[in-house]
């Protein structure tokens, strides 16, 4: 029994902690730097939409305002079956590099997407998604790294603003953390991922996706590390958010996120041959462990209680209880705007929002198992 608590904490503790410090470790080490250069190839820039009356002309505007040659750009964008204002929205923006897709029936992000990468026209592919904005350099700093051969994708860095919801800063504080993992995986050879409202990718290195996949932002990134290139992470490209200010957003969002991790498993599972894959270890460690921590912790409580009359068992249960107790009053307090109720909401958010991750998990795997997840996607975010 010692045996499997011991190996079941070590593996959640190497998972959050001891794989960041490794994965970083072996970066300054072992690191192999992008050579990068001022070029200006052409560019197709893809969004796929659906419903975004409230936010589409603004990104539009974002787009055309981009520091980079008019001449080399070009907006294609494809509306799924959008009932509100979207359609009128795009036909009506007139601007001769903008070519519109209007689909009546609602297919999903995903052939919305290949559609628009059959159709585009330039040897660089940059996806987009409709609510983010971009800095005015995120394109140009970008393709700076296509100058290396090596490289297939890059993938750039969204930011939060600033926002006193216990939720949101928990979300960013994750998101943080994230991106120190993604930078020197990147560093040691490609992230595991992209992120879908930044990144860019070789148009001849594309692989259509299933209709099916949902994680068109990990698919892509991971089939072009399969033909033998690297996805990279450039910290100058920036994107601009606002983090969830609901446990129900984030939930929402998340619980979709972690079922496409599953997906991709069954899809890619050649990934995981370290004999053949540059990021097998990598995978293991960051994605799959991540899925496997909350069945980790629901055998680790009870374990742990069978032991908590001996010594350090003791303490460490009693770590446990006071963890979630944590979480519960983040829960509690999460609106909370004023007083003591507000700061306790803040020293809550971090295991809060770690439980409230580990519960999509669990949602993911339940949807993934009994195909419960719908392949059209909604927005996260309730305007």
């Amino acid at each position: 029994m010692k045996i499997l608590f011991w190996t079941l904490l070590g593996l959640v503790f190497y998972c959050y902690l001891g794989y960041p410090l490794l994965i970083c470790l072996l970066s300054r080490f072992f690191s192999k730097p992008v050579h990068r250069s001022a070029i200006f190839p052409s560019v197709s820039i893809v969004i796929a939409v659906h419903n975004e009356e409230d936010v589409i002309k603004v990104k539009l505007d974002n787009l055309l305002a981009l520091d980079y040659p008019k001449d080399k750009i070009e907006i294609l964008i494809g509306s799924d079956a959008s009932t509100d204002a979207t359609n009128h929205i795009i036909q009506d923006y007139f601007n001769e590099r903008l070519r519109v897709f209007i689909h009546p029936q609602r297919r999903g992000k995903m052939m919305t997407v290949n559609e628009l990468v059959a159709q585009a026209r330039h040897e660089i592919i940059f996806f987009n998604d409709a609510r983010q904005s971009l800095q005015e350099d995120a394109l140009k700093n970008l393709v700076q790294n296509f100058a290396d051969p090596s490289v297939g994708c890059v993938s750039g860095e969204l930011l939060f603003t600033k926002t006193e919801s216990g939720v949101a800063q928990g979300v960013n504080f994750y998101w943080e953390y994230e991106k120190f993992i993604r930078y020197h995986e990147a560093r040691l050879h490609s992230m595991l991922g992209a992120t879908g409202a930044i990144y860019a990718i070789r148009k001849s290195l594309y692989v259509a996706a299933p209709q099916e996949v949902v994680l068109d932002d990990m698919y892509t990134p991971f089939k072009i590390i399969a033909q033998g290139y690297r996805a990279i992470f450039d910290e100058t490209a920036h994107a601009f958010d606002k983090a969830a200010h609901s446990a129900t957003e984030e939930y929402r969002r998340k619980a979709r996120t972690l079922y496409g991790n599953y997906q991709i498993f069954s899809l890619l599972p050649g990934l995981f041959n370290p004999l053949k894959s540059p990021i097998a270890i990598q995978l293991f460690s960051h994605k799959f462990l991540r899925v496997m921590v909350p069945f980790l912790m629901m055998l680790l409580l009870p374990l742990n209680f069978l032991m908590a009359d001996k010594g350090i068992y003791k303490w460490i249960f009693d770590l446990q209880i006071i963890f979630y107790a944590a979480a519960f009053m983040g829960v509690l307090t999460r609106r909370q705007k004023e007083g003591i109720l507000k700061l306790i909401s803040k020293l809550s958010y971090v295991p809060y929002v770690f439980c409230l991750l580990n519960f999509a998990a669990l949602a993911g795997f339940y949807r993934f198992i009994g195909a419960k997840q719908e392949i059209a996607w909604k927005k996260a975010r309730q305007q």
